[in-house]
């Protein structure tokens, strides 16, 4: 298993707008685009980094949804820290075997469960 770096850093936010100003205004980040997802009740602000990486600030459109959900229990906060690995499914393989509880096994994204990452969720990305 080969985990390379940090990928991308996702912040969950209550307010879009706010943090949107935080991140571009405050701390002089360019804002790169925004996006919405009805599926998954967010809209996103994506800030690229000097490295290839990126913040991505996200706040939920909906109390129901998973960032919702998140903000409402947790508050603001760093969501999801995305690594990049080598190879995704011989990492899936080796955190298996190690006893770690991954979440969509099998699906398009894979991730770490929070209870087994000190209450980070991350997500695995492949290297591009």
């Amino acid at each position: 298993m080969q985990i390379n770096r940090v990928h991308h850093t996702v912040v969950r936010v209550k307010d879009f707008d706010a943090g949107i100003e935080t991140w571009r205004d405050k701390l002089g980040l360019e804002l790169d685009r925004t996006a919405e997802s009805k599926e998954l009740g967010l809209k996103q602000a994506f800030f690229n980094l000097g490295d290839g990486s990126f913040i991505e600030v996200v706040a939920p459109t909906s109390n129901d949804s998973a960032v919702g959900k998140a903000v409402d229990a947790r508050g603001e906060g760093v969501h999801t820290i995305a690594m990049e690995v080598d190879d995704l499914d011989a990492t899936v393989a080796e955190l298996e075997a190690n006893g770690v509880q991954l979440i969509g096994v099998g699906g398009p994204q894979v991730f770490i469960h929070p209870k087994a990452a000190n209450g980070i969720l991350v997500q695995l990305t492949p290297k591009a």
